[in-house]
């Protein structure tokens, strides 16, 4: 008897381990989540509502390597604007939702 419980309980926590380890649903969108795993997933800024602050925005600005950030300010389409400098060339900057940095071609 004892070894049946054993082997009920064991089924048990199998099962229950196996729901863990699905895949995650699929998205409705491509790369259409609002946190950003910090790889690039945009070549354009992507609107949508921006929780960044100004401060944060330059910060993310600063990690892709750029300096000498200035006149950041959030458009009507949630996007962070400025200018900004990397590799002596100075070009318009910006930073969206999803934390993707990219520069005006």
């Amino acid at each position: 008897m004892k070894l049946l419980s054993t082997i009920i309980v064991s089924a048990s926590l199998l099962a229950g381990g196996a729901a863990f380890a699905q895949n995650p649903p699929a998205k409705d969108g491509p790369n259409n989540s609002a946190v950003n795993t910090g790889e690039k997933n945009s070549n354009a800024p992507v609107a949508g509502r921006n929780s960044f602050t100004e401060g944060q925005a330059k910060s993310a600005i600063e990690k892709a390597g750029y300096s000498n950030v200035t006149e950041l300010k959030k458009d009507d389409n949630g996007v962070w604007r400025g200018k900004a400098s990397k590799g002596g060339a100075v070009s318009a900057i910006s930073v969206d939702f999803q934390g993707n940095v990219n520069a005006a071609k």
